[in-house]
């Protein structure tokens, strides 16, 4: 899998993402190798967009389609400023993947982690996942050597909020409190994800 990740701001959230909505309409049906697309607002007008392909090799070649200029020529107009992109093909599907059932999901773009004990983390999660039924599934894509951005799916923000507040298992605490270092997250709430 190969991921493109699109990060800006925008100050007409309703027009941006009503862009968005007509790719599948003009640019969707000759997209070549495409998997499928996370993406939303913040409700203080920070975009995202996590978009995957099969492979870089489909994704560059969806990108010199005159179709997908076009779109994009016009998405582009909806930015406060110029968006920012990242790409990986080194990416981690967590608890079954994403799902276009989500109500929410929540972006976590992280720098200065321990890769190793975020991969120890996930393996003692996987023993517990059973308890978070609002967790859906969710998608890690490794951007550098320390940093990820994690795409996390759930059933709504209540249920998220609600599961936020389980009581974590010993074994889960202390890989936690492991990965407690310098780095730092940046959190993205989508409340009203589009999801293709």
């Amino acid at each position: 899998m190969f991921v493109q990740i699109i990060e800006g701001r925008t100050s007409d959230a309703k027009a941006l993402m009503e862009q968005a909505d007509a790719w599948p309409r003009d640019v969707g049906p000759g997209a070549i190798g495409f998997l499928g697309v996370t993406s939303g607002v913040t409700t203080d007008g920070r975009t995202i967009a996590i978009v995957r392909f099969e492979d870089e090799a489909s994704a560059r070649a969806n990108s010199e389609r005159p179709e997908q200029a076009a779109w994009f020529e016009e998405m582009a107009k909806l930015y406060d400023g110029e968006p920012t992109f990242a790409e990986s093909s080194d990416t981690t599907v967590l608890a079954g993947g994403g799902s276009d059932d989500a109500g929410f999901v929540q972006v976590m773009k992280s720098t200065g982690v321990d890769r190793a004990q975020v991969e120890k983390m996930d393996e003692v999660f996987e023993r517990f996942e059973h308890l978070r039924p609002d967790l859906l599934g969710g998608l890690r894509i490794w951007t550098g050597p320390d940093s990820c951005v994690d795409v996390a799916y759930f059933t709504s923000e209540a249920d998220a909020r609600k599961g936020e507040q389980w009581e974590l298992p010993d074994e889960l605490k202390k890989v936690m409190a492991e990965l407690q270092g310098p780095g730092s997250t940046e959190y993205y709430d989508l409340t009203e994800p589009q999801l293709r």
